[in-house]
């Protein structure tokens, strides 16, 4: 089984890049269904077909959905969502309001994504595709397993214990609603969810993430943090598609400035985002709605190749022996080593570019090891590990 995430800068046309693979999939016999995790659906849109909170036909052998959100969130969140409600009424807030506050932000489109979880685990799909919401909300909601688990490890089970004592005397003397088995069971349940996500979504031979850019400097820096960013929490991208390419055939003499500029910055794509490879997708003649066009797009994106292949094999960290010394390497492309900071403490590695945070779980030949330095060369963030009682 294959699962694929498209994302991109808002308005690049992931949406329609998206729809056109999985249309291609489909076409080349994978058993294949399409979802958006983006909260501003738009695949009705690009298929010209309604679409709902049910996998429907779309095409042979392809399905699409756009997640009902209150059915996600009741299924994921509804037991801990009614004891968050309950606790911010007793603090003196009106009902209705506490119900919406009791929602963390970012529930919904995270929800949205574990609904992948049940599908890879169904077996029912060839090909998994997801539409993902622009890159600043795909990379929230891709970290928050790995730092919701982190919280977990540490805070839950004295939460519980904390709570099964103090339960009654809370209740009885104050009013307070503490939760309840139910709720921690609910916690649990999710949790396990969100490290099956995880453990899913970072396997190579799974999951690929691709993105989607427009020859624009404002698109490529942001596709450029994008890549970073996946790499930190360990998300593999095997394709990147240029879309919109004013054709050659196009000779009006208008449009000569615009090629030149494309042909500029697709360059800089070509250079900076080496050695991923890059396809390519035409300003098409027409509007891209329906699948006669969809299809149109997906052929002349993917030619004779198989969309659903695996374009690009690396890993995003590996730790390898070097001289005697143990040595992790992470790729961090488009970044300089002034945005880098560590931090060390026990088992737990704790890298951090700009504002976002990466806690890696060192292996058990490093535990015993302290940080002897950490360099950046060649786009790749090194750190050498040796043994505390060495010279």
């Amino acid at each position: 089984m294959r699962l694929i995430l498209f994302t991109g800068k808002g308005g690049v046309g992931k949406t329609t890049v998206a729809a056109s693979s999985a249309l291609r999939a489909a076409e080349l016999g994978y058993k294949t269904i399409i979802l958006s995790t983006d909260s501003a659906h738009s695949l009705s849109d690009s298929f010209d077909i309604a679409l709902g909170g049910e996998p429907q036909p779309i095409a042979p052998n392809l399905w699409g959905q756009e997640t009902d959100m209150s059915q996600t969130i009741q299924s994921y969140w509804g037991t801990i969502q009614e004891w968050l409600t309950a606790l911010l009424t007793w603090r003196g807030m009106d009902e209705i309001v506490a119900d919406e506050m009791a929602i963390v932000p970012g529930m919904e489109e995270l929800a949205n994504l574990l609904y992948i979880v049940s599908y890879y685990d169904s077996g029912d799909w060839d090909v998994i595709i997801v539409d993902c919401a622009p890159t600043g909300e795909t990379l929230r909601f891709l970290s928050f397993p790995e730092i919701m688990r982190w919280w977990m490890e540490r805070m839950f089970p004295i939460g519980k214990a904390a709570a099964a004592i103090s339960r009654p005397i809370m209740k009885r003397i104050l009013g307070i609603p503490m939760p309840g088995d139910k709720v921690f069971q609910s916690v649990e349940e999710l949790f396990e969810q969100l490290n099956r996500m995880h453990t899913i979504f970072t396997d190579p031979e799974i999951s690929s993430m691709r993105l989607v850019v427009n020859p624009e400097k404002m698109v490529i820096k942001e596709a450029q943090r994008t890549f970073t960013y996946l790499n930190l929490y360990g998300y593999f991208t095997d394709l990147v598609i240029l879309n919109r390419i004013i054709p050659d055939s196009v000779d009006d003499p208008y449009f000569d400035f615009w090629k030149r500029s494309q042909k500029r910055y697709r360059e800089m794509v070509e250079e900076r985002f080496s050695p991923i490879p890059i396809l390519t997708a035409p300003l098409m003649e027409e509007e891209v709605v329906g699948t006669r066009m969809l299809k149109a797009m997906g052929k002349t994106i993917y030619q004779d190749d198989d969309p659903v292949k695996i374009f690009f094999h690396g890993q995003p960290h590996n730790i390898e022996m070097e001289d005697g010394y143990y040595v992790l390497s992470l790729d961090l492309p488009f970044i300089a080593k002034e945005e880098i900071s560590l931090l060390r403490n026990g088992d737990e590695l704790t890298i951090q570019v700009g504002s976002y945070r990466r806690n890696i779980i060192l292996p058990r030949a490093l535990l015993g090891l302290k940080v002897k330095e950490a360099k950046f060369e060649e786009r790749r963030l090194r750190i050498r590990f040796e043994d505390t009682g060495s010279v």
